[in-house]
């Protein structure tokens, strides 16, 4: 085995095992990264790939549920926590944890999004609409936020997803209770204010799910073609 790529590979692996960070830049308005961890070393680039955008998706999600408590504070008021900033790490909570509110145990999904936008419903429908969005994007990526070689996700399903988000962003924007006002406050425009901070969490959520739906298909699509591409073109593997 060549030296340097033996030194190379030695040196890699006693920096993942570390849990060392490569240089790089940082701050708001630069890309995000994680620390590298030993369980990247179960994962191809593909599963970082998806990996990252789930992240990314359950912090839309959180800044969501802080944005809507903030436009609808009776709605907190309703889960009996003493101030808004309780409420929003019990909402953070359930969606880590995937343990729907009290009120909805039982239900999943698209089923709580459902109720979360009834009329009829009388509990938190901030806590309930969040939660059955993260719901529903987690159970799209078979209950999981972080992939490894061995996960196998569906292109439709994520695919679905995001038109469940579309769904849901333009019910949240339509759905009035009897006396004609809106279940939620979300996106405001007036002569004196303009807020479309929710349709771009929306936008991006949606656009998430949508690149790693058609990344899916491309990523098994590749493999057939890499398998031929090795056998068109001979490529052997190095011995030395």
């Amino acid at each position: 085995m060549n030296r340097l790529f033996t030194g190379t590979l030695v040196f890699t692996a006693a920096l993942v095992l570390s849990g060392c960070t490569l240089p790089g830049p940082s701050g708001p308005n630069t890309p995000r990264t994680e620390d590298m961890s030993v369980d990247q070393m179960a994962q191809t680039d593909f599963n970082r790939t998806v990996t990252v955008a789930m992240r990314d998706n359950l912090d839309s999600l959180n800044r969501l549920l802080e944005k809507l408590y903030r436009r609808n504070p009776a709605e907190w008021r309703k889960s009996g926590a003493g101030d808004i900033e309780t409420a929003i790490k019990r909402g953070q909570a359930a969606i880590e944890s995937g343990q729907a509110p009290a009120p909805l145990r039982g239900l999943a999904d698209i089923q709580i999004l459902s109720v979360s936008l009834d009329p009829s419903y009388t509990g938190d429908r901030v806590a309930a609409f969040v939660f059955g969005l993260a719901d529903t994007i987690v159970r799209a990526h078979n209950g999981k936020t972080r992939f490894y070689v061995t996960d196998a996700l569906e292109a439709q399903k994520v695919y679905n997803a995001a038109r469940n988000v579309e769904i849901a962003a333009w019910m949240l924007s339509t759905r009035r209770n009897s006396l004609g006002q809106p279940l939620l406050l979300a996106n405001e425009i007036t002569p004196e204010t303009s807020n479309l901070s929710f349709e771009r969490e929306f936008g991006q959520l949606v656009g998430r799910l949508d690149l790693i739906a058609n990344l899916l298909d491309e990523n098994l699509r590749r493999v057939g073609i890499n398998y031929v591409q090795g056998l068109l073109f001979f490529n052997f593997l190095p011995v030395r």
